[in-house]
C-alpha cells in the first residue's frame, strides 16, 4: 500500500506548497456550489414557483454583475494597493453574502439580489486565483498545474452535487443547499487568511489601469480567442442550467410523462463530475505536447458530440438512461480538456505585469457565457418539446464555428509563439 502510495506522489506534478494549499481551499469552496449547482434552477421553478425565464434571467443576471467582478478582480490582482489575497478575501466574503440571500430568496427580486451578488462576488474570484497559480508555477508546470486546480474544483463540485442530491432525496430540504454553500465560502475565507500570502511580486513594474486593459484589449490574438472562448463557456453553462431542466421536464420515462427523478439527476451529474475528476490530469498531460489551440478543437469536437447524445436522449424511445450518461460523460472529457488549456493559452499572451487583467478578459467570457447560456436556454426550456430538442442540435451546429475560429487561432500563434 504505502508503494502505491509513494508511486502515485511521485506521478504528481512538483508544485509549490501553496498551489496544493489554494487547490485544497477551492474544493472546500466548490463543495457548497455542487450543492446548488443541478438544484437551483429545478427548485426555483418547480417549488418556488418562478417560471423558467425568470430563472433563466437570474442566473444570467450574475454574469452582468459579474463583468463589474471581473474587471475590478483583475485590476485588484495587479495592483501594489491590493493584491491577489485582498481580492480573494473580498470575493469570498460577497459569495458569503450572496449564498445567504439565496437561502432565504421566495420572490423574484430578492432570487436576482442573490444571483447578482453571486455574479460580482465570483467575478472577483477568477483573476485573482488563476493569477495565484501563475505566480507559482513555471511556465512547463502551468498546463498540469491548472489541471489539478480545476480537477480540486471538479472534485468538491461532484462530492457536493452527490451530497446535495442525497439531502434533497431523503429530505426535500433545497434551502438547506444554499446554506451549505454560505458555510463553503465562509471556509474558504479562513483558508486563504490563514495560509495563503500575497504572491504578487512587488518589485513587478505596475502599469496604469487603463493603460494595462488598452492594451489587453488591443491584443489581437487575445480578442479572437475571446470569441470561440465566449462559445466554451456557453455550452458549460447550457450544461448546468438547461440540462438539468431538460432531463426534468422532457426526457420521457416508460411509465411516466415526468422526466428523471432527483436522484437519477444526482446519479448523472455525479458521474459527469467523477469522470472529469479521474480524467483531468491524465488528459492535461497526454494533450500537453499539442498547442493550445488544437486541445481546444478536440474540446470543442467533444462538446459537439456531446450535444448529440443529449439530443438522442430526448428523442429516443429506450435507454434514456444510459444516452445521458454517454452524453454527460462526453462532455466531461470536453471539459477536462477545455480548461486547463485555455488558462495556459492566455497565460501564454500576458506579460507578465498585466496577468490579473489578461486574466480578467479571460473570465469575462465566462461572465458572456454565462449570460448567454442561462437565458436562450431557459427560453428554450420554456417551450414545446420541439423546441427544447433542436436546442440541442443548434448547439451542436454551433461547434463548427468554434473549429474554424480555433484554427485560424493556431495559425497566428505559431508564428508569433514558436513555442505554445
Amino acid at each position: 500500500m504505502r508503494f502505491l502510495v509513494q508511486k502515485f506522489l511521485d506521478w504528481l506534478p512538483q508544485l509549490d506548497y501553496r498551489v496544493w494549499i489554494l487547490i485544497a481551499g477551492r474544493s472546500l469552496s466548490q463543495l457548497g456550489t455542487g450543492f446548488t449547482l443541478f438544484y437551483a434552477s429545478i427548485f426555483f421553478v418547480n417549488q418556488v414557483g418562478l417560471s423558467a425565464t425568470a430563472v433563466g434571467v437570474g442566473i444570467g443576471s450574475a454574469s452582468i454583475s459579474g463583468i463589474v467582478g471581473r474587471i475590478l478582480g483583475g485590476t485588484f490582482a495587479d495592483s501594489p494597493q491590493w493584491g491577489r489575497r485582498p481580492t480573494l478575501l473580498l470575493s469570498s466574503a460577497i459569495s458569503t453574502l450572496a449564498a445567504v440571500v439565496l437561502s432565504i430568496a421566495t420572490t423574484f427580486p430578492l432570487f436576482l439580489l442573490g444571483n447578482l451578488l453571486m455574479g460580482f462576488g465570483v467575478g472577483l474570484y477568477w483573476p485573482s486565483t488563476e493569477a495565484v497559480v501563475a505566480d507559482l508555477t513555471q511556465a512547463d508546470q502551468r498546463n498540469e498545474a491548472y489541471a489539478l486546480t480545476r480537477l480540486g474544483d471538479n472534485l468538491g463540485l461532484g462530492l457536493g452535487v452527490v451530497l446535495g442530491g442525497a439531502l434533497i432525496t431523503l429530505t426535500g430540504a433545497y434551502r438547506a443547499l444554499f446554506v451549505v454553500d454560505a458555510i463553503s465560502f465562509a471556509i474558504f475565507f479562513v483558508v486563504v487568511y490563514r495560509a495563503i500570502a500575497e504572491t504578487r511580486d512587488p518589485n513587478q513594474p505596475h502599469p496604469p489601469m487603463l493603460k494595462g486593459w488598452v492594451r489587453a484589449l488591443s491584443d489581437r490574438i487575445l480578442l479572437i480567442y475571446v470569441t470561440v472562448n465566449i462559445l466554451f463557456t456557453t455550452y458549460l453553462s447550457q450544461m448546468e442550467s438547461a440540462l438539468p431542466l431538460y432531463f426534468t421536464n422532457f426526457v420521457s420515462r416508460h411509465t411516466e410523462a415526468a422526466g428523471f427523478a432527483p436522484g437519477t439527476l444526482t446519479l448523472l451529474f455525479s458521474w459527469y463530475m467523477g469522470l472529469t475528476v479521474v480524467t483531468q490530469l491524465p488528459i492535461a498531460r497526454r494533450l500537453n505536447r499539442f498547442s493550445r489551440p488544437r486541445v481546444l478543437i478536440l474540446s470543442a469536437l467533444a462538446w459537439g458530440i456531446g450535444f448529440i447524445l443529449i439530443w438522442v436522449t430526448g428523442t429516443t424511445a429506450m435507454g434514456q438512461l444510459l444516452w445521458a450518461m454517454a452524453g454527460l460523460g462526453t462532455m466531461a472529457i470536453a471539459t477536462a480538456a477545455y480548461t486547463p488549456a485555455a488558462s495556459s493559452l492566455v497565460i501564454t499572451l500576458a506579460p507578465d505585469s498585466l496577468r490579473g487583467v489578461y486574466l480578467a478578459v479571460n473570465s469575462l467570457c465566462w461572465a458572456l457565457g454565462y449570460f448567454i447560456g442561462p437565458t436562450v436556454g431557459g427560453w428554450a426550456m420554456d417551450q414545446s418539446q420541439a423546441i427544447a430538442d433542436g436546442f440541442w442540435v443548434v448547439s451542436a451546429l454551433s461547434v463548427v464555428v468554434a473549429i474554424g475560429i480555433l484554427q485560424y487561432l493556431d495559425r497566428l500563434l505559431r508564428r508569433a509563439y514558436p513555442v505554445q
